[in-house]
């Protein structure tokens, strides 16, 4: 009788019935029938492991090699005697190969393992390390076994246990390759640094099987990149340090450059109101002498001259506030097209007949929030130096675009990203040089001859622009002539169509007795202010600083305009008194009077309601008719 397995094993050939040396003659000679006769004889039982057997398991084909573990057991008659055999085999041939492949792969491993120049070892799933390799022995100084299970943590630094166990852990639970830096001690009780990776190997079903991990020698490389930082410390230190000193040079080279400017500047403004003062006080002493000696005939003369030197003195003033951003502007919504359109017929009346002039303006430009007047005066000025730089002619270009600038092109030209209005004027002139360019805007410098400039033009255009929020640039080369661009910024909404009549004095003009209150701290204005206000038939008060004038503004007197400098002593500067005076008089109309642009006068770019300002030095009807025009609700 036989089982399917059996029959599996013997190739499904009909052996019932028959006798074991003719049902498998091949097995003959290999020892088994010889087994069987020896189990009859003696009645013991056999018990094979792995026997090596050739057998014949398909039919008609070759017999092949197998191992088999086998179980011969004898069956016993009621009296003791053997009757049978009962066998029992089972094919073990593929788990035999595994068992052997295995335990070469252990080997290889193992050999490989053994000759690495790291330490080598490896876990079970549990994390409980189970071999290391002998250069891990040599290096700790440990006997085979004793860093078995826990016992590795004895050779790690007690600084780094807690992260590296933390690690291990994590790794253990995840399956993710494990990797932690530590200190390991050696036999010698030096500690090094090491870098710890392991992997975990799984079975064809992802379970894993076992955790394979190195142990790698990083203390060169730890000793080579804290030397690293060590030499960047002291690098960086040595360029603070270095940074300090050219800080430390810089700045007393811009102090120098500062004094050579100031220097110049005041040397420069010395000359030019030396030359007027003298125009102006030589003027007032003629007058003095011929009013003396009754000839009067000759006063329009001197007076005229000292009014002419006192306008150019003003002019230089306005120049100079132009280049310090300090002028008193009244920027509109402006259409630069529609401004050069009406200056076309003075600028090709100024320019000549032998410079040929172009107008290219942009269709749909934008309009810009600027003063008008300052921005005429600046075309102006660029078209006068473009038609002194070609004394034999050329041809000039007024130029128009809407320029939307990134954060590169803003940069570049020192300005915020965003949408501005070009105004270019080009020459075919002589050009600049580099170093030319670079003091074109400093004040009082010129290249032109003596006495044909004064070296405020530029200057002056460069501090109206920077004061308006935009900027300037010059492009130019030599011999192919200068591009000077004018950057102002995009006013969102619609410029004004018409210009503002200027002020038209009214000599025959007569106030009905209003009240007018004077701050003023030089009493030569204050009281000129008087006398004008006088005889335009307003009822005045005076007072010399701003507390003083805080206190008639505090009283019941009625006042109708407050005329006040802006710069005063007592603690109090113009725009603080009115702000004040504001607070108890809500509809107090002032007037301020300044020599100059102070911040404290303007908030947030624009003047309060009912508020005007006049700049120093100004005309006695420039005076009276913006006086009026307030009193009367004009302005």
């Amino acid at each position: 009788m036989t089982n399917p397995g059996y029959q599996q094993l013997v190739g499904h050939r009909d052996v019932v019935g028959k006798d074991i040396r003719h049902a498998v003659p091949e097995v003959a000679g290999q020892g088994f029938f010889e087994l069987l006769d020896e189990v009859y004889s003696t009645g013991q039982p056999f018990v094979g492991r792995a026997v090596p057997i050739t057998i014949q398991r398909t039919p008609g084909a070759e017999a092949e090699p197998r191992l088999l573990d086998f179980v011969y057991q004898p069956i016993r008659a009621p009296d003791g005697s053997v009757t049978g055999i009962f066998v029992e085999g089972v094919d073990v041939t593929t788990v035999q190969e595994a068992l052997t492949a295995a335990r070469e792969s252990e080997q290889q491993f193992r050999s490989l393992a053994e000759a690495m120049p790291n330490h080598a070892w490896t876990s079970p799933p549990d994390g409980q390390l189970d071999w290391f390799n002998t250069r891990t022995y040599q290096y700790s100084g440990a006997a085979p076994g004793e860093l078995d299970g826990a016992g590795w943590a004895a050779i790690v630094h007690p600084d780094d246990l807690a992260p590296a166990a933390r690690a291990w852990a994590a790794s253990l639970a995840s399956g993710e390759p494990y990797e932690a830096e530590f200190r390991l001690r050696r036999a010698d009780g030096a500690w090094r640094w090491h870098i710890a990776r392991a992997i975990a190997l799984r079975s064809e079903q992802g379970a894993i099987t076992r955790w394979v991990g190195t142990n790698t020698d990083i203390e060169d490389q730890k000793a080579a990149v804290q030397a690293l930082a060590d030499h960047n410390a002291t690098l960086e230190r040595e360029v603070h340090e270095r940074t300090v000193e050219l800080m430390t040079a810089e700045e007393a080279l811009r102090q120098s450059q500062k004094m050579e400017a100031v220097g110049q500047l005041t040397g420069g403004i010395a000359h030019d109101f030396n030359n007027l003062l003298t125009g102006i006080t030589a003027s007032l002493e003629m007058l003095e002498t011929r009013i003396g000696q009754g000839r009067l005939d000759a006063v329009p003369r001197y007076v005229e001259g000292a009014q002419s030197a006192a306008r150019r003195a003003s002019a230089l003033t306005q120049r100079l506030l132009a280049f310090s951003r300090q002028q008193t502007l009244t920027p509109r919504p402006t259409n630069a097209n529609r401004l050069i359109g009406d200056m076309e017929e003075l600028l090709r009346r100024t320019i000549g007949p032998n410079v040929a002039m172009e107008v290219v303006g942009a269709a749909g430009l934008w309009p810009t929030l600027i003063d008008r007047n300052q921005l005429e005066n600046a075309v102006l000025n660029l078209c006068i130096n473009a038609r002194d730089a070609m004394p034999d002619g050329g041809k000039l270009t007024i130029e128009t675009a809407n320029k939307w600038l990134d954060d590169r092109a803003a940069k570049e030209r020192e300005l915020p990203p965003g949408q501005y209005v070009s105004l270019c004027v080009t020459d075919t002139g002589a050009g600049m040089t580099p170093e030319v360019i670079q003091r074109a805007f400093d004040p009082f410098f010129t290249t032109k001859p003596l006495g044909q400039g004064t070296g405020l033009g530029l200057s002056m255009v460069y501090g109206f622009v920077r004061q308006s929020g935009g900027q300037v640039r010059i492009y130019s080369e030599l011999d192919k002539g200068t591009t000077m661009c004018l950057y102002l910024p995009r006013h969102i909404g619609e410029a004004e169509t018409d210009v503002a009549p200027r002020d038209t004095p009214s000599a025959d003009y007569r106030a009905d007795g209003e009240t007018i209150l004077v701050i003023d701290d030089e009493p030569t204005v204050r009281m000129l202010l008087i006398e004008t206000l006088h005889d335009a038939g307003y009822i005045t008060l005076e007072a010399a600083d701003g507390p003083a004038g805080l206190k008639i503004l505090q009283s019941d007197v009625q006042i109708d305009l407050l005329i006040t400098d802006v710069g005063l002593p007592g603690g109090m500067n113009g725009r603080q008194i009115a702000d004040a005076a504001r607070s108890f008089r809500s509809t107090l109309k002032v007037l301020f009077i300044t020599g100059y642009a102070e911040n404290a006068v303007i908030s947030h770019g624009h003047l309060d309601r009912f508020m005007q300002v006049v700049t120093k030095p100004f005309t006695i009807d420039a005076l009276r008719e913006k006086v009026r025009a307030m009193i009367e609700g004009a302005l």
